[in-house]
This record gives C-alpha cells, structure tokens and sequence, in this order.
C-alpha cells in the first residue's frame, strides 16, 4: 500500500470493556479498509492501539459521516452485537445541518406529518436503490426499504452564527445574498433503517441537502486531501440493551456540527438542489 493519504483526526474513544469498544469516528476516516484506505480507517488504527487484530466492527458509518461506532474485540461476542444492528434492536438518532426551506414533495416514497398541523416531525418512506458501481443512490417505486423520521433539534446554537451572517448578506445585496447563503437549520434523523446513504438521500429529495454533501443533489467530488467542508451530519447517539449484561447502554458523539466560516465555503456548501 503505497501514497495512501493520511488524515489528521483523532480517533476518540467512549467507551471500551472486555467485549466492545465505542469510538467517536471523525469526518473523513473510513471505519473499515476500502479502496486507497487501509491504515487510514478506524478499523486498523484500533487493531494497532490495542495490539489485537481481531477487532471488528459490529456496523459501518460512511467515511463522510462522523459519531458513534461499536467495535467488537471479542470474537465470541461478535454475532450478539452484530445482531443488534442487524435486527434493528438499537436506537439511532443523527444530527445534521440543511436548508431550513419549504420542504419540496419528493417524487417516490410517502411524506407524512406526525403531528398535523405542524410540518415536522415527519416520517419520510421510499424505496432506495444504489447500482453496483455507481456513487449515488437513488428512489424509485416499489416496496418501502428505508424509513427515517425527521424532526427539528431542539438546539439550533450550530447555525445561530451564519443565520445571523444570512440577515446581513440580504440587506447588503438584495435578494441575491439570499439566495447564495440561505437560511440553516438543524434537524434531528431517527432512521429505522440502514440502506446506503439514507438519510442524505431522503433529506435531498425533501429540497434539504444536508451542508457540505458532495454527492447530493449533484456530485462535486473533492480532492481526498481537502478537509475543509466536513459533511454536516454526526451520529449523535446510540442506544441498546446489551445482549450480556441486560444494561442499556447509551453513547453520545461530541464532534460538533460546523457551519464554514468563510463566505464561498459557505454559499458552495449550502446550496440546494439544481
């Protein structure tokens, strides 16, 4: 493995006992090897902490996803802890930052209020389908595969600054800096499901691309090397009953969500669909 790109974030650990331990995977870090990545991802960089090479996960966040992930170092306890994620025995909420927008009604799947009149929270249901080959996912009709709820945090503190920034832009150029620097939000994602790119794809297909996507709506592809415009979407936390001791456990992330400070990084980023 020769010029694999190195990426300078730390891998916090929440959590660890003689079965399972819980990291807190920064943006850009692979959990497992794939591709260019080997000893850049969360999976080997645990195998050489700890000396022990059985580590495996027990489920997967994408590279541009941050938060929680359990490890399992026992291999006796692998199938328990896998089955919980398989089973979908655990409780997931994720966090993100998108355009606080009209929400737009998505051609496939099922918009529906949870508590008319009000707008969210809301469960969004469709089919997604991710070709062999292909980065982008997408909906289309046929049997229901991903469920998400959506609501809106009850902290909306990681978007008071550029909400402010937005203010000044409209009266200082009009209904253009509007449009270039819109209005952000922070939503809170329950997804009961796991499909490949869930949440990014039925925040899209709301007219809500979650900050700093570059695969939707449109790809933009980003040289490997350029951490400067983080996907804003953090696994905030994770909970289930463990499957030895009977407790529940309960892990939080603490790898904040963060609006670009520079005005191109943050009009690039917070633009919706075209």
């Amino acid at each position: 493995m020769t010029d694999e790109p190195h990426i300078p974030f730390d891998l916090r650990i929440i959590y660890e006992d003689e079965r399972i331990i819980v990291v807190d995977k920064p943006h850009f870090l692979p959990t497992t090897p794939r591709g260019m990545w080997f000893r850049s991802t969360a999976l080997m960089r645990l195998r050489e902490r700890y000396d022990e090479p059985d580590i495996i996960p027990a489920h997967r966040l994408d590279r541009s996803t941050a938060g929680v992930v359990v490890f399992v170092r026992d291999p006796a306890a692998r199938g328990a802890y896998q089955m919980l994620f398989q089973r979908h025995e655990t409780q997931k909420t994720y966090e993100c930052i998108a355009p606080a927008s009209v929400l737009r009604r998505p051609r496939y799947g099922v918009v529906r209020p949870l508590d008319p009149p009000a707008v969210f929270p809301l469960l969004r249901v469709s089919r997604i389908v991710k070709d062999r080959g292909t980065i982008q996912a997408y909906e289309r009709t046929g049997v229901a595969n991903s469920r998400t709820r959506i609501d809106i945090a009850s902290s909306q503190d990681a978007v008071l600054f550029s909400n402010a920034r937005h203010s000044r832009a409209c009266m200082a150029r009009g209904s253009r800096g509007c449009r270039d620097a819109p209005l952000l939000r922070v939503y809170k994602l329950h997804p009961a499901s796991g499909k490949t790119h869930q949440l990014r794809v039925h925040m899209n297909a709301l007219g809500l691309p979650i900050l700093g996507d570059d695969i939707y709506p449109r790809l933009n592809m980003r040289p490997v090397g350029d951490f400067s415009q983080p996907l804003q979407l953090v696994a905030r936390s994770l909970s289930f009953v463990d499957p030895y001791s009977g407790e529940l456990r309960r892990f939080t992330s603490a790898i904040p969500l963060v609006v670009p400070q520079s005005d191109a990084q943050y009009a690039e980023s917070s633009s919706g669909p075209r």
